[in-house]
């Protein structure tokens, strides 16, 4: 009778056969745990009969009950893309089949093939992820842990000390690629922050905000599917793997983007994730530079791993990519203190595009959350972003109502150790000196930029706004000239040419230099205006 590693082999040479699948090429893919069979419109993947610490498929009936819970884990925000569970029997003469009548020797998980470029790790290293797939990616994250079911917060919480020590001991084995004085520090600063945050990530927990979610959400687990970003191969070999705060799950994203130097997308990844958060669930961003960097030390250690099965071929590529993870790692863990940034302006001047593409720039990574008031007066209203309002939205105590949670909300990531920035007309100086006032209390510096443009140029600019979250109009834009200011005391920014120009303007202002919106994020330089 055959062992389960040979009659396994005999399964994988039947599935590798294009015979087997009426005459089409066979791609074959093999990872630790899976092996996945390409052929014509069809996927089949067939766990490995592998035990390792984390998975144990060296059964049958524990592979056959593992690709069941594959299906039902993915489905819900895959169901395009998973289509079912197939069984690989062999009949009395020894002939394997798809589905056959016979005793059932093997399992697969059936799933609809896309192309294999189609995945965004891929797609990233060949163009990079532009700012509406960016956009779109955090909406599909968003669905996703709305329809997560909450998960042992205690368990997870206590997991995160094992994945620590599971961390610092293959950074020992790899101490060629991981000096160990460095991954010592490493080890210290993520331990001692994980400490620091073990209140705040139960009170998270009792909240709801633990959730069995993606569990290894990177960019090579999402596909484009029709268009559109789908998350596949979650987490279904162990619950507490896949569970976490929902900040970790959509850190591994986040810290993938950021590996890749696709600055400005990660921060549009986190600021529309975050957009109809909460405000007090804000209080997460504390632990984001933790979960980001536990990530990232994990996927050191697995493309360490990696390294020693792929043989010298890839050897020093994935050396590289190795020790990249765990820099990011240490630098994801280094403390910066957070700025709050002020963009004021009226309407047609720029501020929210200002506020987008400056962001990015501001430590820590990946970048400032925006506060938008045009999206907190949709939110005040139970109306969706591009929906417009009726006028009277917009009277004075409205008015105040909106620079109220503009200035909670801001304080609420800066208290939380993040960079924000507040983007309103901020035409009264009692509004100007409130969101001041926001810096101060949280000890943090504060820096006021105002816009300024001509009056042609604002009427051009809000008359060519489409699908935008304002509603000011060229009247609303002929209104505004006949506001009492005051006095300015914010730094006055020219914003009458290109959105290049201002942003650059911007950052000379505020001593921080220009670059590439690839390249590494830079410190704000900030100073109190």
């Amino acid at each position: 009778m055959d062992d389960q590693a040979s009659l396994q082999e005999k399964v994988f040479a039947f599935l590798g056969d294009p015979a087997t699948h009426g005459g089409a090429d066979v791609r074959r893919i093999d990872t630790h745990a899976a092996s996945v069979f390409l052929a014509g419109d069809r996927a089949l993947k067939v766990k490995r009969a592998v035990r390792f610490p984390f998975l144990d498929y060296s059964t049958l009936d524990k592979r056959h009950a593992a690709c069941r819970a594959e299906l039902d884990v993915n489905r819900p925000f895959a169901p395009a893309l998973y289509r079912g569970v197939l069984p690989i029997t062999r009949d009395a003469g020894g002939q394997l089949a798809l589905g056959g009548e016979g005793e059932i020797v093997e399992w697969a998980v059936e799933m609809r093939r896309f192309d294999e470029n189609g995945t965004l790790d891929r797609i990233a290293d060949a163009r990079g992820i532009d700012l509406t797939l960016a956009e779109e990616l955090a909406r599909a994250v968003v669905a996703m842990h709305a329809r997560a079911p909450p998960a042992d917060a205690d368990a997870w919480l206590s997991a995160l000390t094992t994945y620590l020590e599971q961390n610092a001991a293959a950074f020992r084995e790899h101490s060629a690629l991981f000096p160990p004085d460095k991954a010592a520090a490493l080890d210290r600063a993520a331990r001692a922050c994980l400490e620091r945050l073990r209140p705040l990530l139960a009170a998270r927990g009792a909240r709801g905000l633990v959730r069995r979610g993606h569990g290894d959400l990177h960019l090579g687990n999402i596909a484009m599917l029709d268009g559109h970003p789908v998350p596949f191969d979650a987490i279904e070999f162990d619950p507490v793997i896949a569970s976490g705060d929902v900040l970790y799950d959509l850190a591994f994203l986040l810290m993938d983007l950021l590996e890749r130097n696709l600055h400005a997308a990660a921060n549009v990844v986190l600021n529309r994730y975050l957009a109809d958060t909460d405000v007090r669930d804000l209080d997460g961003l504390a632990a984001l530079p933790f979960f980001m960097a536990l990530r990232a030390a994990i996927r050191a250690k697995v493309v360490a791993a990696q390294m020693l099965r792929e043989g010298t071929a890839a050897g020093a590529t994935l050396a590289d990519r190795a020790r990249a993870y765990f820099a990011l790692a240490a630098r994801l863990l280094a403390p910066v203190p957070p700025t709050l940034v002020a963009v004021g302006g009226l309407s047609g001047t720029g501020k929210s595009a200002l506020a987008r593409a400056l962001a990015p720039f501001l430590l820590p990574l990946p970048g400032a959350v925006v506060v938008r008031s045009d999206i907190e007066r949709k939110h005040l209203f139970h109306r969706a972003e591009h929906e417009p309002l009726p006028p009277e939205a917009y009277r004075m105590e409205v008015n105040s109502e909106v620079y109220a949670r503009i200035m909670e909300r801001a304080g609420q990531v800066v208290a939380a150790g993040h960079s924000a920035i507040a983007d309103a007309v901020f035409a009264r100086q009692e509004e100007r000196a409130a969101i001041a006032q926001v810096a101060a209390r949280h000890n943090v510096p504060f820096v006021g930029l105002y816009l300024v443009a001509d009056l042609e140029t604002r009427l051009r600019r809000v008359s060519a706004r489409t699908r935008d979250a304002s509603d000011a109009d060229a009247s609303v834009a002929r209104a505004q000239e006949r506001y009492a200011l005051g006095t300015i005391d914010w730094l006055k920014i020219d914003a009458s040419g290109t959105p290049e120009q201002t942003l650059q303007r911007a950052q000379a202002a505020i001593g921080a230099d220009a670059h590439d919106a690839k390249a590494p994020a830079m410190s704000s330089g900030a100073r109190s205006s």
